[in-house]
């Protein structure tokens, strides 16, 4: 809410007024007190000590900025301090891109670990050291060009953009992966950790799985590798640009630069994503748990194989079996069944001859009896009885034809011979296998 300013000028005296005769006094002054006052404060302790030490302005304000820059310096000296290289004091301003922003502050140790506080600490106590006025006071000749390169590095990282761009090339915070001769030498999990977590700083996806040890589960294991197999990286090459021209006038070499420098990033991110996955496919061949995964797989396999043989000539002994005792079976069956026939062969020739000589019994019975005639018979008596016998001995069974032929056995005149075939007759047509007009020679 804005303020609003309210003008109110003083009330005008009245006319002939005057402060000699009209001016009443409505109070008056206390009596003056004497006190004793301390002289305190930073302006005061600076005077001391100018005067105890007999400084000037000047040299009192170098001395003390000198003991500010000895005091940061003490204060961060366990941090964020390390020697500075001579070389890299003399560095060009102007070759920016090439210097290590890190290790012009003095953060080589930290690189893309450093955090916002410690970068601006360190551009504080690298400024104290380096500022042009200071070494202008100290009598010092340099240039300022130093200078410029920390004010360079500290605009580079503390741009989230540019500082990502500078970590994405900066070759002092990769590892170098250990030849093949040191790992065998070496611990392999001492030597490729670092390798792995340096390469970890690109991932998209955090956190990234770590190494682990030789007590690693196979499945974490082929989860780290899958992992670096698809790893998906943010690395971009931007920092290594070509600078576009600003120059409007010329377009063309300005699209021109812009389509070089495209084309040069692609190339290195697909030389940096064949690097990375030869890094992996070298790890993968020298880790000792890889080969003691397959080793194991191997025995696995080995124990699967030899188990289904095992099996399979268990199942092929039980088949051989199995077909054997079918075959006994069989046999067995065909004999037994060879065996019922000719049984059943033979019994059937002893109906068929006990039923001939049945039928004998029946027609010699007819025969003794003289074919039911006194005297002689006539040719077509017999064969009037014959037929009616045959036609009987057509309705009977084996059984009731051994029946009948028992009784008739046993009966030897012609009046009895001719009753049982009467009666024979009789329940024939009663049962329904004979009409009441048939074999009348028979019956009584």
């Amino acid at each position: 809410m804005a303020a609003a300013q309210v003008s109110l000028p003083l009330p005008s005296l009245p006319e002939g007024w005057s402060g000699d005769k009209d001016f009443k006094a409505v109070g008056s002054l206390s009596p003056a007190t004497q006190r004793n006052i301390e002289p305190v404060g930073p302006h005061f302790l600076a005077h001391a000590r100018r005067k105890r030490h007999h400084r000037t302005f000047s040299e009192d304000d170098r001395i003390q900025a000198q003991e500010n820059v000895k005091k940061v310096e003490d204060e961060d000296a366990g941090e964020i301090s390390e020697p500075e290289d001579p070389l890299m004091l003399q560095r060009d301003a102007k070759d920016w891109k090439g210097q290590d922003h890190y290790a012009v502050l003095g953060l080589s140790k930290y690189r893309h670990r450093a955090t916002e506080d410690q970068i601006k600490r360190a551009h504080r106590k690298k400024v104290l050291r380096h500022h042009p006025d200071k070494k202008a006071a100290a009598g010092s000749t340099e240039d300022d060009s130093f200078f410029k390169c920390i004010q360079k590095a500290t605009e580079v990282l503390l741009d989230p953009v540019k500082r990502r761009q500078f970590d994405s090339v900066d070759e002092n915070a990769d590892v170098e992966p250990p030849s093949k001769k040191q790992t065998q030498k070496g611990n392999f999990f001492k030597l490729w950790r670092p390798v792995f977590e340096s390469e970890a700083r690109f991932s998209k996806v955090q956190p990234v799985p770590g190494l682990g040890d030789e007590n690693s589960s196979k499945q974490d294991v082929e989860h780290f590798y899958n992992f670096w197999y698809n790893f998906d990286s943010w690395r971009s090459f931007e920092y290594q640009d070509e600078d576009v021209p600003d120059d409007n006038e010329n377009r063309d070499q300005k699209r021109y630069v812009e389509r070089k420098n495209n084309a040069a990033r692609k190339k290195k991110k697909t030389e940096d994503t064949a690097r990375l996955r030869h890094l992996v496919d070298d790890a993968l061949a020298l880790d000792e748990r890889i080969k003691k995964f397959r080793k194991e797989e191997r025995a696995h396999k080995d124990k699967r194989r030899l188990e289904k043989e095992a099996e399979a000539k268990r199942a092929a002994e039980e088949a051989a079996k199995a077909k054997e005792e079918e075959a006994r079976l069989k046999a067995e069956k065909e004999a037994a069944e060879k065996l019922e026939k000719a049984e059943g062969k033979k019994s059937k020739e002893a109906a068929k001859n006990a039923a001939k000589k049945n039928k004998r019994v029946l027609k010699g019975s007819v025969k003794e009896a003289n074919y039911f005639s006194a005297g002689d018979a006539p040719a077509s008596q017999i064969d009037s009885v014959l037929t009616d016998v045959e036609l009987v001995i057509a309705k009977l069974d084996n059984e009731e034809l051994a029946a009948l032929a028992g009784k008739l056995s046993n009966t030897k005149d012609a009046s009895s011979v001719k009753a049982v075939y009467s009666a024979e007759v009789t329940r024939l047509v009663k049962a329904g296998k004979l009409k009441a007009g048939d074999a009348k020679t028979l019956k009584t």
